[in-house]
């Protein structure tokens, strides 16, 4: 039987869904980080904009609370960026990204030498990049470089991260790192397995390569894992390429209405596939993702990226890439006005 072909406005429909957002949702900000597989937060502000613009009545204290009490944690996952993740989910995704390349600065030999010194150091309280290089040096010898490299890859095996409040809503300037619970252990192989089960959930259908953007995973390390999660849908994008799907995913139908969505910078939204495409289309790519890595602030009509967004002087500016109709114009003019008011 030949596989169903996927237009791009069905992929976006499902994108949209499984994003939480063709409906905001009542689900609380913990379960909205694990729906999400974590949230970007190179910039303090987007995770809390990112929930904002997903779900209903939510107060940015009840994230704050969350990081708080260590029930999300600020720490280097996928891509080695920034994200909020649970603990659950950090343990899981550390799991997964262990004997990949991208664990070689914390799986080296030295790394895990200097892990139990670097963690007692930590555990003690917050610690600043300069009180753990002084450390490094007088204790172990190293400076310099030398010292830089061996701090950032022995925090990585100590399970040393960002203290919380370096995620607050209004965080403090100077990063600082705390220890955290020793996570669960997970076989490797199953952890890649559940996380790319999870990410076609939040992410998919989606293609091998799409994984691989989203994953910095090399290839075989992708198709091991995914053979472990067959029977899998499979279907067909407008290209021809091969899209994969966890069973029973929402799909919604193409012409499903697609209300104005604000997204913050860095939203995973606008990362998560090799062909960004289904959201962002591509002649705005570069007007949204600059050449150094920066992701500017959008918002989404009819499930595409529309244009782009900032506060000013503390009014809401929208800028739109082409003139919107009077009725567009008027339900983005609406919901820049809620986010104003809940900023």
């Amino acid at each position: 039987m030949a596989e169903r072909v996927l237009t791009l406005h069905e992929l976006n429909r499902a994108t949209l869904a499984r994003q939480l957002l063709l409906e905001r949702t009542r689900l609380s900000p913990k379960a909205v980080i694990e729906r999400l597989v974590g949230m970007q937060a190179q910039w303090p502000p987007a995770p809390y904009v990112g929930i904002w613009t997903r779900t209903t009545g939510f107060r940015r204290e009840a994230l704050e609370r969350l990081l708080r009490q260590s029930a999300v944690v600020k720490a280097t996952m996928m891509r080695h960026t920034l994200h909020l993740v649970t603990p659950r989910d950090y343990a899981l995704i550390r799991a997964a990204m262990s004997e990949t390349n991208l664990a070689a600065a914390w799986e080296s030999e030295r790394a895990k030498l200097l892990a139990p010194s670097v963690r007692a150091l930590a555990a003690d309280g917050p610690v600043t990049s300069a009180e753990a290089l002084a450390h490094l040096e007088s204790q172990h010898g190293l400076d310099g470089v030398d010292a830089r490299r061996a701090w950032q890859a022995a925090r990585g095996a100590a399970h040393v991260v960002h203290d919380h409040e370096t995620a607050l809503w209004q965080p403090r300037n100077e990063p600082r790192f705390v220890a955290i619970d020793e996570p669960e252990a997970h076989v490797p192989a199953e952890a890649r397995a559940e996380i790319f089960r999870r990410y076609l959930a939040a992410f998919g259908p989606a293609t091998r390569r799409d994984i691989g953007a989203w994953s910095m995973m090399r290839v075989g390390e992708i198709d091991a894992a995914l053979a472990l999660l067959e029977p899998l849908r499979r279907f067909r994008d407008e290209q021809g390429r091969e899209l994969l799907d966890v069973p029973r995913a929402p799909l919604p139908d193409a012409k499903t209405p697609a209300p104005v969505r604000f997204l913050p910078k860095w939203d995973n939204v606008l990362l998560a596939w090799a062909d960004r495409t289904r959201v962002l289309p591509e002649r705005h790519r570069k007007t949204v993702i600059k050449a150094n890595g920066d992701v500017a602030q959008t918002f989404l009509v009819d499930g595409f990226v529309a244009g782009t967004w900032r506060v000013e002087d503390e009014r809401m500016v929208v800028e739109p890439f082409k003139t919107l109709s009077r009725a567009v114009k008027a339900e983005v003019e609406d919901e820049a006005a809620r986010l104003r008011a809940w900023l």
